[in-house]
């Protein structure tokens, strides 16, 4: 059907006024005045350490979760926590790409990344943009000490992790001649030197230090020039991915060596990749933080909660990831505000009493006063040795 022009605006007008009229005449619920306040995680979600990244990333959403349950107000305003998790593979250009993803989608403050090899070039982008950023488990030294306000961490870094492990070697362990190995990302390298310095200090020798990458798997070529160079003490810089089969390799090759490694390797997974290459209390590792006396129940209980809900073993670093969370949470809380520039004071001075320990942070954004776990493998189940400061 075909109308004239002037019957024409008369039906839309008479149509457009019918809605206004409707409009007015229907009460709308009232929307609640609920502020989203998006906290980002990134973690690798793919690739061969992957069972590290989800641990991190189910840690972050248990947090998230328990946040939205209590009903927090942050000002006068009530509050929602919205996870924005990105996968960096481990990789230091894709953990570039997701920090600049989640500065685009204005998040209010990071979580991330577990590898020092990816947390150090994002955190550049966070700064840039004024974005706070925790740490759970990055423990290279420059991390913190680039003068980044807004950078911080709950764990230990690598001059106390690799210099205590240093010490342990020659003096718990007896190692005389000791090997490293590491796989020349920011982390492996990092906490290799400090070992290197630390097992030095303390009497021992160095005899030999081979490179190897966090993707490889043949590791024969190293072994065997390390072998021949009788070592008491295999330290290897990396992650559990590479520690499990160059542990077989050293099985095979005959290697009887203690081998060692910090929190890289320090996985309730270590035990799997390397089968029946582990012989109990041959593998001595080191976890960049730790509870004992009273403050252990708190992560007993953690770890009970976590099992029950994601039906997995925590790894490593979830209850620093859920506590990292609470303490950025807590710091807005604090501040009123969830606004970057307005909580960052906040955070620099908090005092927070979490399931990994009493943390507060220093001038540079270390935890002050960081633990160590020290652990073997008996049974193919990790065994705590001592808790050290």
């Amino acid at each position: 059907m075909t109308f004239s022009g002037n019957r024409s605006l008369t039906v839309v007008a008479v149509a457009v006024a019918a809605v206004v009229l409707a409009a007015c005449g229907k009460k709308e619920a009232p929307v609640a005045d609920v502020q989203v306040i998006k906290i980002g995680h990134v973690g690798p979600v793919s690739g061969a350490i992957a069972h590290l990244g989800k641990d991190n990333e189910n840690g972050a959403r248990m947090a998230i979760e328990e946040l939205n349950a209590a009903g927090l107000k942050i000002g006068d305003k009530a509050v929602k926590f919205e996870l924005l998790a990105e996968d960096d593979a481990a990789d230091p250009k894709q953990g570039t790409a997701a920090a600049q993803k989640l500065v685009d989608a204005k998040v209010n403050g990071v979580i991330g990344h577990l590898n020092s090899g990816t947390t150090i070039p994002a955190s550049q982008i966070y700064n840039t943009a004024g974005i706070p950023q925790i740490s759970p488990s990055a423990t290279n030294p420059k991390y913190t000490r680039q003068g980044y306000a807004g950078a911080f961490r709950v764990v230990a870094d690598d001059v106390h992790l690799g210099g205590t492990l240093g010490k342990y070697a020659v003096e718990t362990l007896k190692g005389k001649n000791i090997a490293v190995i590491d796989d020349r990302t920011a982390y492996g390298q990092g906490v290799a030197e400090e070992f290197k310095k630390g097992a030095t200090a303390a009497g021992g020798t160095i005899v030999g230090h081979e490179f190897t990458t966090d993707k490889a798997s043949d590791f024969n070529s190293i072994l065997t020039t390390l072998k021949a160079k009788k070592p008491d003490v295999v330290f290897f810089g990396g992650m559990d991915a590479v520690a499990g089969p160059m542990l077989r390799q050293m099985k095979s090759l005959g290697i009887q060596a203690k081998f060692m490694g910090g929190d890289g390797i320090c996985t309730a997974e270590l035990a799997k990749l390397a089968g029946d290459a582990m012989k109990d209390e041959a593998v001595v590792c080191a976890e960049a933080g730790g509870v004992e006396g009273e403050q252990k129940v708190g992560m007993d209980k953690f770890r009970a909660d976590f099992k029950a809900k994601y039906n997995a073993d925590v790894q490593v670093y979830a209850p620093y990831v859920y506590d990292a969370v609470k303490i950025m949470a807590t710091a807005m809380v604090n501040a009123g505000s969830a606004d970057p520039a307005k909580y960052l004071p906040a955070l620099k001075s908090i005092t927070y009493k979490g399931v990994t320990g009493d943390i507060s942070f220093d001038e540079k954004g270390d935890v002050k006063n960081g633990a160590l776990t020290m652990y073997t493998y008996k049974g193919g189940e990790r065994s705590q040795i001592a808790v050290v400061r």
